[in-house]
């Protein structure tokens, strides 16, 4: 591995504890967050954000940008830290995160908040909306890549499945679905509830290329994303990562009771003890 590489690593990894930290500051300022769901995703937007996807935080509506829709909208608070990082926007202005007047919500406001390619809440859009991304850049004669992150509880819409078979219809190798499979949903165990396994094979069955990877190793998440085919081709891609819901604060990890919750006093200490002591 060379020096570069490592290096970026680290980066990724630090910037992935850094979301998670925000995220539980944020939380204790609006009194109730998605904690599971975003920390599933932290080293997922860290290692697009800081290592694979094309924008400029100073013309946000660049029109050659890379898009990223979220179809898991509730994750947004382990998001905006990375953008405001990135100078996207002020901390001053994320402090006023839930306030009154404040453009950040819950969910992401993309008439709010730079950076926002979609706004998203309502589960099972993101696909169709990246579907829809990817074919305007084929007609723009655009290079840009569309990034959708879904949950896998997500899948269990309809629409998802809509939208698989349009991207594969109409050869969008441009379009790149992440499906961070953390494996519950707010209402419990998805095996348990209603199976939506296997992934692979399903979306494979529609026309997709899909690669499954450990989605909390960094390492692993770049060589996936380096690997995909040039934007021009006719495959679009799913990656399945292999995620824990509420990674990196052990009494939160693979339990569902933490898709929405909030921390007492001693227990945001605990947690953010315990993230800064992530390797």
């Amino acid at each position: 591995m060379s020096t570069q590489t490592e290096s970026k690593i680290l980066l990724i990894n630090e910037k992935a504890k850094m979301s998670r930290i925000e995220t539980v500051r944020l939380i204790e300022k609006a009194g109730s967050g998605h904690y599971g769901s975003s920390f599933s995703s932290s080293e997922i937007f860290a290692t697009l954000y800081y290592h694979v996807m094309n924008f400029d935080a100073k013309n946000p509506k660049w029109p050659d940008r890379d898009r990223f829709v979220m179809g898991k909208g509730h994750a947004a608070v382990g998001l905006y830290p990375i953008l405001q990082d990135l100078g996207f926007y002020s901390k001053e202005l994320l402090d006023t995160y839930v306030s009154l007047g404040s453009p950040f919500g819950d969910h992401p406001d993309m008439n709010k908040i730079p950076g926002i390619d979609f706004s998203s809440g309502s589960i099972g859009h993101g696909l169709s909306v990246c579907v829809g991304m990817s074919l305007g850049a084929r007609i723009d004669g655009k290079k840009y890549r569309s990034f959708c992150l879904m949950g896998d509880g997500e899948l269990h819409e309809g629409q998802v499945w809509e939208a698989a078979m349009s991207a594969a219809n109409f050869k969008l190798g441009n379009l790149v679905a992440i499906c961070d499979n953390n494996k519950v949903t707010v209402d419990g165990v998805i095996s348990e509830m209603m199976s939506i396994y296997p992934i692979r094979e399903k979306f494979e069955a529609f026309g997709w290329r899909v690669v499954e990877v450990d989605g909390h190793d960094v390492k692993a998440l770049i060589e996936v994303f380096d690997s995909l085919p040039d934007v021009d081709s006719e495959v679009p891609t799913l990656i399945i990562a292999d995620t824990l819901s509420g990674k990196g604060v052990s009494w939160m990890e693979k339990g569902y009771e933490w898709h929405v919750a909030n921390l007492a006093p001693v227990d945001i200490e605990r947690a953010i003890k315990e993230i800064e002591e992530m390797e």
